[in-house]
């Protein structure tokens, strides 16, 4: 906008509209870009508008009246006073957004910590892509534990975004950390994890909570995995895209047999007791469990992103390379632009003789 104004304030001189005095408004026009651009813009904003007044004054031979020259005078002094509000406002602003990325990172690291690398016959692998510019965590959560039971894992999806996201992650979370070490059953460590939701979803916080949004419809798509020492891996989904497991070079969606609604939606849980179901998860094969995140990515033709595909294409790469090849596929096909958080989580079956010699 100031610099439209300037341009505005040049073609009046130029035109037969020239007796209007513009001198005032160019004056203001230093100040008015220290509100939204840096001390670089603030000072091309004052070159222009001096450039102006230098230009028209010429042309309208109008030197030798003191106006002129209290109008430059003027213009100077606001185009120093602007250029030093605009460097002290943005060394402020950088100094509070780093303060927040700091906190960000505090975050992450105790929401969603490092997965180890080995754990029991399995190696573990995990990749986060946050979907808002500048943020560190956001809805979707994962978290892999050794336990006497074998493996354990969990990955899911928060309706929404920003931090009432992130408050509904923590709890299920927390609830998931807590029941694996005590819960044989899978079910029920996924019914504490449902339980720890509504306790959640049951109080309020308007702080949070955007307006005319009902925390009655809150919900969380999940999915509790286990690997034992046998050749199978146990699943309980609730409402999450199936995982994928690759074995010999394709991969092979495990669907559930019976699809159940996310956590918070038990109200629509029919028919027998739910029950986990088992998978084979043989030596060898690598097992990918992720969000909506990924496979719904677009590409400016708006066609998903195919996972599968691009699994196979990179299926001979250990762990951490692996995600990392699928991270560069997801990105060159969202054009660098995730319409929602991403994560995936790498579960590699080891070979007996790798599990014996480590």
């Amino acid at each position: 906008m100031p610099f439209a104004i300037v341009l505005l304030g040049l073609a009046i001189e130029l035109s037969p509209a020239h007796v209007l005095y513009t001198g005032p408004l160019l004056t203001a026009m230093p100040a008015l870009a220290s509100l939204t651009m840096g001390p670089k813009g603030t000072l091309s904003v004052a070159a222009g508008a001096l450039g102006v007044s230098l230009i028209t004054t010429t042309l309208h031979q109008a030197w030798g009246g003191q106006q002129i020259y209290s109008n430059l005078l003027g213009l100077l002094v606001v185009s120093v006073a602007s250029v030093t509000t605009s460097n002290a406002v943005r060394t402020r602003r950088q100094s509070e957004l780093d303060q927040v990325r700091r906190v960000a990172v505090a975050a992450q690291q105790v929401l969603l910590r490092p997965v180890p690398a080995r754990l029991g016959p399995v190696r573990v692998a995990s990749l986060y892509l946050a979907a808002e510019s500048e943020a560190e965590i956001g809805g979707d959560l994962y978290e892999v534990v050794q336990t006497r039971y074998g493996v354990r894992m969990i990955v899911g999806d928060v309706r929404g975004k920003g931090l009432p996201a992130v408050r509904l992650a923590a709890a299920v979370l927390g609830a998931f950390r807590e029941a694996v070490h005590y819960e044989d059953d899978l079910v029920e460590v996924m019914n504490h994890c449902a339980a720890a939701l509504r306790r959640e979803c049951a109080v309020p916080d308007a702080a949070d909570q955007p307006e005319g949004e009902d925390r009655a419809e809150d919900f969380v798509t999940a999915l509790v995995a286990e690997v034992p020492e046998e050749a199978a891996v146990r699943v309980v989904n609730r409402g999450h895209p199936p995982p994928l497991v690759l074995r010999q070079g394709k991969v092979h969606a495990l669907m559930p047999g019976s699809p159940l609604p996310p956590l918070g939606l038990e109200d629509f849980i029919t028919g027998p007791p739910v029950k986990a179901e088992s998978y084979p998860f043989l030596p060898g094969d690598r097992l990918l469990l992720h969000t909506d995140g990924v496979i719904e990515a677009r590409d400016p033709h708006n066609d998903f992103f195919p996972l599968p595909q691009a699994m196979e294409a990179v299926h001979d790469c250990a762990p951490p390379e692996f995600l990392a090849r699928l991270h560069q596929a997801l990105v060159r096909h969202a054009q660098g632009r995730l319409a929602d958080d991403a994560a995936m989580l790498l579960v590699d079956r080891l070979r007996e003789e790798t599990q014996v010699r480590n």
